[in-house]
C-alpha cells in the first residue's frame, strides 16, 4: 500500500460510555469561539459594541446551520424524497458552504435591522471570522475521510478508507486532500483581510464599508472555484457526481456568481463614485 502524509485516525475523537466527542464537533466549537473573539476585536475598532456581536453569535451559527442543510438537501433531493425526515439528520452529513453564507447574511440582515447597525460595517468585521472558521472547519473534512479529490501519488495525497471510496474509485486509495487546499487558501483570505483592515485601521488605505466584505467575496470564491474541479462529490446542477453533466458544479457557479458581486461592489465603490478629472485640466 502506497505511504501517503495524510491519513485520518476517523471522526471519534473520544467515547465515554453513551458520551461520544468528535472532531468536527470540536473543530466547529473552536472556530465559533475564535470567531467570536476575532470578529469582537475588529468590532471595536469599527465602533461596535462587542455586546451586539455576542448575541448575534448563537442567531447566526443557528441561520447558517440551516442554510447549509437545506442547500445541500435541495440540491440532493433524490436521496431524500422517500424519507425526507431523513433531511433533519444532519448529524449524518451533508452541508455546503454556500448555503451557510446564504444563511449566515440573511440573518445579519435581519439582525442590523432590527438593532439599527448598519450592515456593511458587522459584515465586514465579522467577514474574516468567516474565513477562519472556514479554514479551521475543512479540517472536519479529514476527520470524517470527505469532500475529498480526484486520485493522485502526489507527495502529499490523502489515503481514503475502502468504505468512504466513491464506487468509480474503488481501487485507488491516495486523493487530493481538497480539505488541505481549502483550508491553507482560507488561511491566506484571512491574513489579506487582516492586512487589509489593519491598513484601514492606521489610515492608509481608504476602505469604505462593504469593502472588505466583496475582497472576500472575490478571494474565497476565487479559490473554490478552482479547487471544486479537482472534487469527487460535487453538488451537481445536472447529473450526479463525480462527473456532472456538461461539468456543471453549482459551487463553480455559486463562485462565479459570488466573484461577479463582489467585483461590483468594489467597481461601485471605488470606481462609479470616483469623481472624474476635468477635462480641460483647469482646478478651482
Amino acid at each position: 500500500m502506497p505511504l501517503a502524509l495524510f491519513t485520518s485516525p476517523g471522526p471519534l475523537l473520544f467515547q465515554l460510555g453513551p458520551f461520544s466527542l468528535r472532531w468536527y464537533g470540536l473543530l466547529i466549537a473552536v472556530a465559533v469561539l475564535l470567531g467570536l473573539l476575532l470578529s469582537t476585536r475588529l468590532g471595536r475598532q469599527r465602533g461596535i459594541d462587542p455586546v451586539l456581536i455576542s448575541d448575534l453569535l448563537p442567531i447566526l451559527v443557528l441561520a447558517a446551520v440551516i442554510g447549509a442543510r437545506t442547500y445541500y438537501v435541495l440540491f440532493e433531493w433524490r436521496q431524500y424524497q422517500l424519507n425526507w425526515l431523513d433531511a433533519l439528520a444532519i448529524w449524518r452529513g451533508g452541508i455546503a458552504i454556500h448555503g451557510a453564507l446564504i444563511g449566515g447574511t440573511l440573518a445579519v440582515i435581519l439582525y442590523a435591522r432590527w438593532r439599527r447597525i448598519p450592515f456593511w460595517s458587522l459584515l465586514d468585521v465579522l467577514v474574516p471570522s468567516v474565513a477562519l472558521g472556514q479554514a479551521i472547519g475543512r479540517w472536519g473534512n479529514f476527520f470524517n475521510s470527505e469532500a475529498f479529490g480526484l486520485p493522485t501519488d502526489l507527495p502529499w495525497k490523502l489515503t481514503i478508507p475502502f468504505a468512504n471510496r466513491p464506487v468509480e474509485f474503488l481501487d485507488q486509495s491516495t486523493f487530493h486532500p481538497t480539505f488541505l487546499y481549502e483550508s491553507i487558501w482560507n488561511l491566506g483570505v484571512l491574513l489579506l483581510l487582516l492586512l487589509l483592515f489593519r491598513r484601514a485601521s492606521l489610515g492608509k488605505l481608504n476602505l469604505p464599508a462593504g469593502a472588505l466584505s466583496c475582497v472576500y467575496l472575490l478571494s474565497y470564491s476565487t479559490g473554490r472555484l478552482w479547487i471544486e474541479g479537482l472534487r469527487i462529490d460535487p453538488l451537481c446542477l445536472i447529473g450526479t457526481p463525480p462527473f456532472c453533466t456538461g461539468g456543471l458544479r453549482m459551487a463553480q457557479l455559486m463562485s462565479l456568481v459570488l466573484m461577479a458581486i463582489g467585483g461590483f461592489g468594489l467597481w461601485w465603490l471605488y470606481g462609479r463614485h470616483r469623481a472624474l478629472p476635468d477635462p480641460s485640466g483647469v482646478t478651482e
